[in-house]
Order: structure tokens, then sequence, then C-alpha cells
């Protein structure tokens, strides 16, 4: 295996960290306070719009995006190390149009659109012209096994009518998002993983209602996690993405770059939480010394880095094996790595709050808002213990001859 970055990889590499050093990172606060001070909670701040059009004008946008001709073309393993630069911030994702659910569904409108799809959706997500949301959850069923959703899609003539129930519709309450990428039952006969269709519906299409705003652990994200009601919502014939009874495969093919994504940018988390520790607890003394010289504060930075670099190097892997021999052979490490990301950018976020002492639980610093992301994010794009389950079943594989 070689993690080497080829020389454009390491190039954008190079600059992005610079970006993100003059740009990005000491925009955070202006960000913060441009939020706070608006009379919608969900607007784009005047200073991420001057970040993307100096991100867009330095060459460092829609980097995720392998497919098609209007993508960077990179490698998984040459995005890794451009995504955890992007996670150490955030609001760095979106600043490098990167963010989701964007990602997940310019992927899937470039993999299964028609140009006609293509031209009306994936063109201005990539131009950052529009924002969309992904509606998949369900609140009435453990959405954890997608063949429990509920949300009917039916045919009627050149028509599909939805009606359901979605929550967590992250991205809804964005005043730019357009798009609206829903998962449903079309077929409730068919075999299990066929009963399912992805429809493209406009944001602005009749019958569709937001309930409510769902905040994560008291914050309200600024594109929203929309509690949705579909009720009689119909579009044409053309707004099927792929085809009838496909819809779960799409979504199989659309979580697993995002699981990866993941992975990738928690390792960024990590990273800047395992700074701003070393950072807090060699500039506070308690006791007779700075805090950094407590033994208790050492392990802590010392089990950070060795599990970051773990970390690191498991997302790498996975990350080759996707480029090499396909999505299908990394399914297992893609399964682990985002068990794996999630903790460990959990548990050292985790130290640095509890080395930040009262600050750490304040809004003073960014860890607050890091735990809570790290540990909703252990749910999101599956739960963890439906990829230990994964993880299991495949290792249990290999040893048929004991089988009852």
């Amino acid at each position: 295996m070689d993690f080497g970055l080829s020389p454009r990889a390491e190039e954008l590499r190079s600059r992005m960290a610079a970006f993100m050093a003059e740009h990005v990172l000491p925009a955070e606060a202006v960000h913060d306070r441009q939020l706070a001070e608006a009379d919608d909670p969900h607007r784009l701040p005047p200073v991420m719009r001057e970040l993307k059009e100096k991100a867009r004008a330095e060459g460092l946008w829609n980097l995720f995006l392998a497919h098609g001709d209007r993508g960077a073309g990179l490698t998984n393993l040459e995005y890794a190390p451009l995504a955890e630069l992007a996670g150490r911030s955030v609001i760095g994702p979106e600043v490098f149009n990167c963010s989701a659910p964007d990602t997940g569904n310019m992927e899937l409108l470039a993999l299964y659109g028609t140009p006609e799809q293509q031209d009306r959706w994936l063109r201005p997500l990539l131009t950052a012209e529009i924002r969309s949301c992904f509606a998949m959850t369900e609140p009435e069923v453990a959405s954890s096994d997608a063949r429990n959703i509920r949300t009917r899609i039916t045919r009627d003539g050149d028509e599909y009518v939805v009606d359901g129930h979605k929550w967590y519709t992250s991205g809804i309450l964005d005043p730019d998002c357009r798009l609206i990428i829903l998962m449903g039952v079309s077929d409730p006969e068919a075999p299990a993983y066929r009963q399912q269709s992805m429809l493209l519906i406009p944001r602005e299409t009749p019958g569709i209602t937001v309930l409510r705003d769902l905040p994560m652990f008291g914050y309200t994200d600024r594109c929203g996690h929309g509690d949705v009601l579909f009720e009689d919502v119909r579009v044409p014939g053309s707004a099927l993405l792929g085809g009838e009874g496909e819809g779960f495969a799409l979504a199989q093919g659309r979580l697993g770059p995002g699981r990866m994504h993941y992975a990738m940018r928690a390792v960024g988390i990590a990273e800047r939480a395992l700074e701003l520790m070393c950072r807090r607890t060699l500039t506070r003394s308690a006791f007779g010394g700075p805090l950094a010289e407590q033994g208790v504060v050492r392990e802590w930075i010392a089990r950070s880095r060795i599990e970051i670099e773990q970390l690191r190097l498991l997302v790498l892997k996975s990350a080759w094996l996707m480029d090499t021999s396909g999505n299908a052979a990394a399914r297992t490490e893609v399964a682990a790595i985002k068990v794996a990301a999630l903790e460990v950018a959990h548990r050292v976020v985790d130290r640095a709050v509890q080395a930040h002492g009262a600050a750490g639980v304040s809004d003073d610093t960014v860890l607050a808002r890091l735990y809570a992301i790290t540990r909703a994010l252990r749910i999101a794009d599956g739960p963890d213990e439906v990829h230990l389950r994964t993880v299991a079943r495949r290792e249990l594989a290999r040893y048929p001859e004991e089988s009852a």
C-alpha cells in the first residue's frame, strides 16, 4: 500500500492549509457573530459568501467529486488529507463546497442523473447557486434499517405522488435549498431491497410542510434539520432518480462515500481538539506548574496522538482500497472507520473539554460544538451498531466450517 500523495494532491494540500490558516479559521468568530445578529438563523452569513468566492477563485472547489467532468477528479486517497484539513473547522467543508448533504446529493446526480436532471440540479449545486437536502430518516420507525421506511411513492398517470413524514432532513431550512432528494416505498409487494425509489422534488412543490427545526444537543444548525410532512406532493415522472426499485441501492452508493468523508473530516476535528488541548495545558498553571506537566494530562495528549495516527492510517487504507479495488472491497473498512473515526474524535474532544475546564463547556471555544457534532455523527449515516454488525458479520463469514 502506497499512501504517498501525488504532486497535484500535495500542491492542493499545501494551498488548502494556507487558505485555512489565512482565511477560514480567523473567520469562525465573524461567521458566528453574523449568524447571531441575523434575523434568520439559517441565512448564509456574508463572510461565508466571501470565503466561498475566494475558495472557488483559488481552485479549492468541489474537491470531493471524482465523477464526470465537473469535479476535481481526485482519488479518495488524494482527497483524504484535504477533507481532514477542512474538518478542522466547523465551517470549513462549506467553504470549499464540500459539505453534506450536498456532497452526497451531487454524487447521486453525477452517477445516476439524466442529462436533464444534471443540468437542472447538479450544475447549480456545483456552483453553489443552490443547496439541497436528503429526506430518508423517519420518526415513526427505526430508520437504521431502510426497509422500515413508510413514506409512500405512488404512480398516478404521468406523475408520482408522495405522502409521508420525514425528520432530520438536513439542509431543508437553508433559504437557498431548492432540491429535496427523497427516498420512499414505491412497491411494497416487491422484494425487500427493491421496494424503494428516489425522487427529485423541487423545494417549492405544494404539499411540503416543515413542522419544526430540530436542534442537535441544543445547537441550531445553520442549514437546519427539518421535521417535514409530505401530503399529496406531486412531481412528474421525470423526477425519478435512477429506476423504480433502485432507491435502496442508490442510498448505499450515496452513504458509502459519505461515511468516508465523515471519517476524513473527523481526523481534522481530532487534530484541532488536540492542538487546543496542548495550547491550553501549556499556558495554564495549577498545583505548582503548567497543566501539561501533570501526568494525567500528558497521558491524554499521548493517547490522543496515538489514536489519531491509528485512525488516519485506517482512513488511508480504506481510501486506497476504494481506489484500487472498488467500494465493495472496502466495505468492511468503511464500516469500521465510521465507528472508529467518530469514537476517536469524540474521545479527543472530550479530553480537550476536560483540559479547558469551564471554558470547554462554554461557547467561548469551539469544543462544545465539536463535542455535540461528534456525538451526533455516531448516529448519522447509520448508527455505530449497524456498522459494528457489518464488520462482525463479515468477520464471522471467514469461518463457514464453524457454522451450525
